[in-house]
């Protein structure tokens, strides 16, 4: 079938089999690799990506619903070489390790701010319950959140 999605600002159209995952798709056909592949069981949110600005585990929609929607994905927060304030909050706060779940996690918590702009921590251990750090990297994720929040808002650390 033929989809039509506009993946970070750009419109992409590609044929793809019917059970093609959207997590394949930007992958293989658009060639957005930050979005990972972790567990294929919707467990981890290695794969998380924005579509139409919500939080979506992508290893859980197919490519066919998406089209005609917006997706962005973490290649697509930064403007130009300006870090989006998630980003620049995570590589501020060392809010990651191994930087497997990183992309996941920023894109989550995108949408999470977005939904609560002024999280408590506990709002943003909560939010973030379906994303898995393998390296247990939680607290300096959850400041990083807590600080692009307070920026976003306008209040200084």
């Amino acid at each position: 079938m033929q989809v039509s999605i506009n993946v970070n600002g750009e419109q992409r159209s590609h044929e793809v089999e019917d059970r093609t995952l959207l997590v394949q798709y930007l992958r293989e056909d658009c060639g957005l690799t930050g979005t990972n592949i972790g567990c294929d069981t919707t467990s981890c949110g290695a794969c998380t990506v924005l579509l139409d600005g919500e939080s979506v585990k992508s290893c859980t929609v197919l490519a066919a619903q998406a089209d005609g929607h917006d997706v962005t994905t973490i290649e697509g927060l930064a403007d130009g070489e300006e870090l989006h304030p998630m980003q620049r909050a995570f590589q501020q706060k060392h809010g990651l390790q191994c930087g497997f779940c990183t992309p996941g996690m920023v894109m989550a918590s995108v949408s999470l701010v977005e939904e609560n702009p002024n999280p408590t921590e506990a709002d943003v251990r909560s939010g973030l319950e379906g994303n898995l750090c393998r390296c247990t990297g939680y607290h300096n994720i959850v400041e990083a959140v807590l600080t692009a929040a307070k920026e976003k808002s306008g209040a200084a650390e």
